[in-house]
């Protein structure tokens, strides 16, 4: 695996070995030993993974800017195992150099890369195929009393979410979602 920094400190892109042959490809998507040996000495921590999830979604649906308020922080490792996401990761850290600004990363079926988002990060994807089928993992099990959101339309976030504004399929949580200015600054840089 490759381990690659990004310009937000807290969110790696990860590159797996793909082993291709004629019958087709091969690689181990997670291995906490390597997991721990590669990325957590680049994160700075140790994380533990709790829950699994996966949606499923079409062209143009756009989903965030997501997060878990205290004491139920997520850190999340997310990759799309069918079609092609523009992922999102914003950070929300209250006293990061970095605060407000964002990564984007096109992960693919094609190119199996993960990114990995530390807690402290607002997180959402656009769906740029006819449907994509995403996966991610959490250290925090879902605590729907903690869930919170940041408005993914936000002009100050300057987002482009590669989907034309008409053709965009958001949920009304979402689109009811507080802009970074209003929300709550609840995680520590």
């Amino acid at each position: 695996m490759i381990v690659l920094k990004t310009e937000l400190e807290g969110v790696l892109i990860l590159e797996p070995r793909v082993f291709p042959d004629p019958r087709g490809y091969f690689f181990e998507s997670f291995s906490q030993r390597d997991f721990n040996a590669q990325v957590v000495p680049v994160l700075g921590h140790p994380v533990t993974f709790v829950q699994d999830n996966e949606s499923k979604s079409v062209y143009g649906v756009v989903r965030g800017l997501h997060y878990q308020n205290p004491p139920f922080t997520q850190c999340k490792l997310v990759r799309c195992v069918r079609g092609r996401v523009l992922d999102v990761a914003v950070d929300i850290r209250n006293g990061s150099p970095t605060f407000g600004r964002h990564v984007a990363v096109e992960l693919t079926e094609d190119n199996h890369r993960q990114l990995l988002i530390d807690k402290g990060f607002a997180h959402g994807f656009a769906v740029l195929s006819e449907e994509a089928v995403f996966q991610y993992k959490c250290d925090e099990f879902y605590h729907p009393e903690a869930d919170a959101g940041i408005q993914l339309l936000d002009p100050a976030l300057g987002i482009d979410w590669q989907v034309p504004a008409a053709e965009i399929i958001m949920s009304e949580k979402d689109r009811a979602s507080s802009v970074l200015a209003d929300i709550p600054l609840v995680f520590e840089y």
